[in-house]
């Protein structure tokens, strides 16, 4: 999995800043700027097989990512400090399609099979933490219509452009 994820990163528009590790809970990295620790940090969590989301695939090419799992693995300041529940809440922190795949209800699939996961891994609730489609940051999180449409209802809002979604699983 490891070779997969690193190419769809690498590659052009990929989210190789952050490595999908700056909602995640990690000791031993202390500058948050260092891209070669996030980099390592995903790397050891996937080579220890750590469940830290799904890539999805089109002629065994990884064309998009979601990063989910259990709540716990995240940073508490992820959604306000919200209180922990034991593995039954997971979090989806990103989705990210190369661009040619775009418009093509990838994102849409990506949160329709991050909810499956959710729920044969146990979890009771599945969080996200989408923007608005105009927002200008924190797009990597997701739109807010997507979920709305895959019945996440809003909870809240996390700072001023994230919104803290729910599915009921």
């Amino acid at each position: 999995m490891w070779e997969d994820f690193e190419q769809l990163f690498e590659e052009r528009g990929g989210p190789k800043s952050c490595w999908c590790m700056v909602w995640r809970a990690y000791a031993g990295i202390d500058d948050l700027s260092d891209k070669a620790a996030r980099k390592t940090g995903m790397r050891d969590r996937i080579k220890k097989g750590e469940k830290v989301g799904l890539i999805a695939f089109l002629n065994a090419q990884a064309v998009g990512w979601c990063s989910v799992g259990s709540r716990e693995t995240f940073k508490r300041s992820l959604d306000g400090a919200a209180p922990l529940d034991a593995g039954q809440t997971w979090s989806l922190t990103c989705l990210f399609v190369k661009r040619e795949y775009r418009g093509n209800g990838l994102s849409v699939r990506l949160i329709e099979t991050a909810i499956e996961y959710a729920r044969s891994q146990g979890a009771a609730k599945l969080d996200a933490y989408p923007v608005d489609p105009e927002s200008p940051s924190y797009r990597f999180c997701g739109f807010k219509p997507q979920f709305d449409r895959q019945e996440f209802a809003t909870v809240g809002k996390v700072g001023s452009r994230r919104y803290l979604v729910r599915r009921t699983l």
